[in-house]
């Protein structure tokens, strides 16, 4: 049986999860105000689709299941899923949450993909089936990467979240229960971490936004693709794992080398950050760069399966 995600607005997120979920065999139908949302989403679909078919598409995966509506009732009414990616504004996430809780079928799941915001702040207005309004969060490109993290709010029952699992499972997606509702969830909060650290080493001229760049393309970025942090820093322990390896640097740990908060953005420094990314870029335009990055994860993906196949399980696993 076909199944169907209704997507409310079609940004660079949006758009990710229609390519995705048209790669899958699904038919989507989309909600978007603005005038031009239809053009902008297929030719977003168009310049992803080549790197879908790399990875593999379902039977049956077109997209031509793509529909553009004007209304969200429209949008919502007999869908299997409901994906929100409206910009990341408390009270607008919760307007467009409400409405869509009060018009979409009670046992209908609603994912937000907010990067940020709480389930529980989420779920506030919502009066029909609040538990079911839940976090569901991707990382861009959303067609081809595969983590989702999942977190349920005050109202949402256990059943909910294993719903939302087997959703998010059958668009080929890793979800990850995160176990308590915090503010950033989990990889953003580990992303702004670094963001910051960078955005210091930049602007106290340290370093250019390309020497940021390959110290992490070459060095721990590399390591990170697999195995993650922690167990990275389980082989730096040598035989002794990370038992030693806490032993031996974890008093540096207290040193004062990272800066946590972020710097003023200032103007010099926004100056500096736009003008090093426009060199890199070297002219290419980002549809251009989109295509190269998403060769080069097409490949990274199946060296880890490769090397890494018993990662595939994780999420049973925790």
């Amino acid at each position: 049986m076909t199944q169907r995600l209704a997507v409310i607005a079609t940004g660079v997120i949006g758009n990710g999860w229609i390519a995705r979920a048209l790669a899958r065999g699904w038919d989507v139908v989309a909600f978007d105000p603005a005038l031009d949302a239809e053009a902008r989403t297929r030719a977003a679909v168009a310049n992803a689709w080549p790197a879908l078919e790399r990875l593999g598409t379902t039977a049956g995966a077109s997209p031509e299941r793509l529909h553009f509506v004007d209304r969200l009732d429209a949008a919502v009414a007999g869908a299997d899923l409901i994906q929100e990616n409206v910009p990341e504004r408390l009270p607008l996430k919760r307007e467009i949450l409400a409405t869509l809780d009060a018009v979409a079928a009670p046992e209908t799941l609603i994912g937000s993909s907010t990067s940020g915001f709480k389930p529980s702040d989420l779920q506030r207005d919502c009066r029909q089936a609040p538990g079911r309004v839940i976090v569901a969060h991707p990382f861009n490109p959303v067609y081809l990467l595969p983590l989702v993290e999942l977190v349920g709010g005050a109202a949402t029952t256990p059943e909910q979240m294993g719903s939302a699992q087997s959703l998010y499972r059958s668009l080929a997606m890793r979800p990850l229960v995160v176990k308590r509702e915090i503010e950033g969830h989990i990889a953003d909060r580990l992303m702004e971490a670094l963001w910051r650290e960078a955005l210091h080493l930049v602007n106290d001229g340290v370093a250019t936004t390309e020497e940021v760049d390959a110290a992490m393309v070459y060095g721990c970025g590399l390591r990170w693709s697999l195995m993650g942090t922690f167990l990275t820093f389980h082989l730096a322990g040598g035989d002794a794992g990370m038992r030693h390896m806490l032993e031996q640097f974890g008093p540096a740990l207290k040193l004062p080398w990272t800066r946590l908060e972020a710097p003023e953005l200032s103007e010099a420094l926004i100056d500096k950050v736009v003008e090093g990314c426009e060199h890199q870029a070297a002219g290419r335009p980002v549809a251009e760069l989109e295509q190269r990055r998403d060769a080069f994860l097409v490949e990274l993906l199946a060296l880890v399966r490769q090397y890494w196949p018993e990662a595939e399980g994780l999420e049973e696993r925790i």
